[in-house]
């Protein structure tokens, strides 16, 4: 596996790694969502909050390689023709806020489970609690929660529409960059 970017792609894992976390976001989100379809303390809506708290956790641990891959991977591959100086700085401002949301949003899930004294699930293990019992904090931390989820909708949706602007009207090399390469 490829580890290192080149000046047309980024490496194979951190490719590997965004395509799975899209795919992994994705899945918290609908499993978060879906859960509204069944009455409150049914079976099924109690398994689509485990799976969005175990997904959830999973998009902390992945996001925390993909940071390691992002600093072994070297220089970011460039973009041909380069972009203007606004686009240039709304892109890391962007992507620096898809950071942020992939760390804080699993970790405010994990909170919110520990301040109401409830187990961590994570795929047959219970994960330690990050605080002692304390509702009224956890019910903050749950509306943030909640809010922030709403803007992320609003974040990710700009981050690939603005993919989608770059392959198609600007033609550049932007969205081709995280696909993988044929060799």
């Amino acid at each position: 596996m490829n580890f290192k970017n080149t000046t047309t792609h980024y490496n194979t894992l951190s490719i590997a790694l965004h395509w799975l976390m899209f795919i992994l976001i994705v899945t918290v989100y609908g499993s978060i969502e879906l859960r509204e379809l069944f009455d409150k303390g049914t079976e099924t809506r109690d398994a689509f909050k485990m799976w969005h708290f175990m997904l959830g956790l999973s998009v902390l641990a992945l996001v925390s390689v993909r940071v390691v891959a992002r600093v072994v991977g070297g220089s970011v591959p460039a973009i041909h023709p380069e972009p203007a100086k606004w686009q240039d700085k709304l892109a890391k401002f962007v992507h620096l806020a898809l950071y942020v949301f992939m760390f804080a949003m699993p970790i405010a899930g994990w909170l919110i489970l520990s301040l109401a004294g409830k187990p961590v699930p994570f795929f047959g293990l219970e994960l330690p609690p990050l605080a002692s019992e304390n509702k009224e904090l956890g019910k903050t931390i749950k509306e943030i929660h909640e809010t922030a989820g709403e803007v992320g909708y609003y974040v990710i949706g700009l981050h690939a529409a603005a993919a989608l602007f770059h392959h198609y009207i600007l033609a550049d090399n932007t969205f081709k960059r995280m696909l993988f390469s044929k060799k």
